[in-house]
């Protein structure tokens, strides 16, 4: 979604706050701005349409002096994207300047009360009207800043995050935050504010994570200060992030996509590290350890997700009921929470977010909450909302992912969730020692076959070539395959823009195969498993109608290299750790086809990274 930097310090803010929008470019949008006090006090706001290096050149010949400033960059909802509605805004004194992520839900009517009192705005957003409302407020009442914003913000409803500038304050900045993140990073003498810790990271390693209902005051020479909407002191812990500089750097990759594709087999040994032991034998999540009495007594596990998170939790499904016999189901959580679910206490509720903000996954860890169930988190952003909100929970632990289409954060939850199946089911007693320590064992070795399937890129990259003409794709799978199959064919709409659809084999039968002619290509995970000769029947019917097959297959089948187009081969391993390996050609399909038609591949359009609205 949105991104938001601010500095305030000795040091000159615009170069920071470039750096800073150039670190939030991964979550997506379409116009970027910052706002400056200078050493007279002036409250300078340049702002264009497009990306940053659009405000950069829009800004050459412009006032960019002063050491406190904000900037942002807009994921649009209300508004079209255009220079007006791009953020910072002013107020109409121009006394004030605001940027904010998130969505003010009542802004038409807080608007129409104060165009009745003579307001005049410049745009479309709801954002504007969270600036006026301030400083009507602010001179209706003769408020100081800090009090203005917190009488104006009881008047909101919706999610914020905001950052605010008063020229007659220029040693402060505040902000706020309400299911939106905001982080404030502490500097000798120095604040720096961000979505996220990437902007802040070159600069310190001291943290602040707002709670929702949270103000932050940053003023020079002072320490922070937070309070609440109520205006009581609240005591935020400083907390020490461990993020490598070169994590959110492409390293030598032309895009984030690539270099994160590659760094799978290294993040997911530091997912296992710790919790599978050195002879691989056992897995140890703390999580369940700790819980163990509670996650037994379940009668029933609903995963939470969207998305990508989504498609992995069909795995996690197979995986749950496979080895621990508990049912399970899986929601979009976007859909959960509006259709007055059945849940109780013996229900366990898994919500699993990439980036932790997720607005719909949040808001459904609240309903789970209310209703009694035990909540487990499985994220990857250390500090952010849902693991906040949750009862225990599991982090992937891959590292940032910048790319906006997820790779690496995908097959983390997948590792994730087998080590609690896993974990789980022998507490639960329903899995043998022998099943058990075979897929542990397997399963510390997913990594190293990862290294084999990788070295299929350039071969991958030549077949792409084959395939750009195409509008539409159809991906096929069965069992564990299946969700792998939908996760392919969302990687390819998400960055090529070419429609692609993902469904069980059998199901091709009820209706897609009255797509298939000679110009659809369509990917089968076709891996020598128990539905192996199921599958086989389903490419011969393909080619039957003149269908292009691209196979997933096993290493050494010769059966379906002789009938299928085009074929990657994959190394052996279990049928429940098949996803591991078959996501990564169909991520690397995806990203070079992508490259082959000139997309944006880091930064598809009208994408975000993490949607913190609904």
């Amino acid at each position: 979604m949105c991104g938001i930097v601010g500095y305030i310090g000795k040091r000159e803010a615009y170069p920071i706050l470039i750096k800073g929008l150039k670190r939030l470019e991964y979550r997506g949008y379409d116009s970027a701005g910052v706002a400056l006090i200078d050493r007279e006090d002036n409250l300078n706001v340049y702002k264009t349409k497009g990306k940053v290096a659009d405000l950069e050149a829009f800004c050459t010949d412009k006032n960019t002096s002063g050491s406190v400033g904000i900037a942002h960059t807009r994921w649009a909802t209300h508004g079209e994207p255009s220079s007006v509605n791009a953020h910072p805004h002013y107020s109409s004194s121009k006394n004030l300047a605001i940027i904010h992520n998130g969505i003010i839900e009542n802004y038409a009517e807080i608007k129409r009360n104060l165009i009745a009192k003579g307001v005049v705005f410049q745009s479309e957003t709801d954002t504007e009207v969270l600036v006026q409302l301030i400083e009507y407020v602010q001179v209706k009442k003769n408020l100081d800043t800090l009090t203005a914003v917190q009488v104006a913000l009881h008047q909101v409803i919706g999610a914020y995050a905001i950052a605010l500038l008063d020229r007659r304050e220029p040693n402060q900045i505040i902000a706020a935050r309400k299911q939106s993140p905001l982080v404030v990073g502490i500097g000798k003498d120095e604040f720096f504010l961000g979505s996220d810790a990437s902007p802040i990271v070159e600069f310190t390693d001291k943290v602040v994570y707002l709670e929702d209902g949270n103000i932050a005051v940053m003023r020079l020479g002072e320490d922070l200060k937070v309070v609440n909407l109520l205006n009581r002191e609240q005591n935020p812990s400083v907390q020490t992030i461990d993020i490598n500089l070169g994590q959110i750097e492409k390293g030598g990759y032309p895009h984030f996509m690539l270099k994160e594709i590659f760094e799978q087999p290294d993040c997911l040994k530091t997912c296992m590290c710790g919790r599978i032991n050195a002879e691989a034998t056992n897995v140890t999540l703390s999580a369940v350890i700790d819980n163990k009495d509670r996650l037994l007594l379940a009668k029933r596990i609903i995963i939470v997700a969207c998305g990508t998170s989504w498609h992995a939790a069909l795995i996690g499904k197979q995986l749950i009921e496979t080895y621990c016999r508990i049912p399970v189901n899986v929601e979009y959580a976007s859909e959960f929470r509006y259709r007055n679910p059945v849940v109780s206490s013996d229900d366990v509720v898994i919500a699993m977010s990439q980036s932790g903000e997720t607005a719909d996954t949040l808001a459904a860890v609240e309903l789970a909450k209310a209703a009694g169930a035990f909540i487990y988190g499985i994220c990857n952003a250390v500090g952010s909302s849902i693991p906040r909100a949750t009862d225990t929970g599991s982090y992937i632990h891959v590292g940032p992912e910048i790319g906006v289409a997820s790779t690496k954060a995908f097959t983390g939850q997948v590792i994730v969730l087998t080590m609690l199946a896993l974990a789980l089911a022998k507490e639960k007693g329903t899995v043998s020692k022998e099943d058990y320590e075979r897929v542990v064992k397997e399963l510390s070795l997913i990594p190293y076959k990862m290294q084999e399937v990788l070295k299929l890129n350039d071969k991958i990259a030549n077949l792409s070539q084959v395939f750009t003409y195409a509008h539409n794709f159809i991906y096929l799978g069965r069992g564990y395959s299946y969700p792998v199959a939908m996760e392919g064919a969302l990687k390819l709409k998400e960055i090529s823009y070419i429609h692609a659809e993902g469904y069980p084999a059998a199901e091709m039968k009820h209706g897609p195969i009255a797509l298939i002619d000679s110009d659809m290509p369509v990917v089968v995970i076709a891996t020598h498993n128990a539905m192996y000769e199921k599958v086989l029947s389903n490419i011969q019917e393909i080619k039957a109608r003149k269908g292009r097959v691209i196979a997933l297959i096993t290493k050494g089948d010769e059966t379906i290299s002789r009938i299928a187009d085009k074929v990657i081969e994959l190394p052996e391993t279990l049928e429940c750790l098949e996803p591991l390996l078959a996501t990564i050609p169909l991520q690397l399909l995806a990203y070079h086809i992508a490259v082959c038609k000139n997309k944006n591949v880091d930064q598809p359009r009208n994408l975000a990274k993490s949607v913190t609205v609904e």
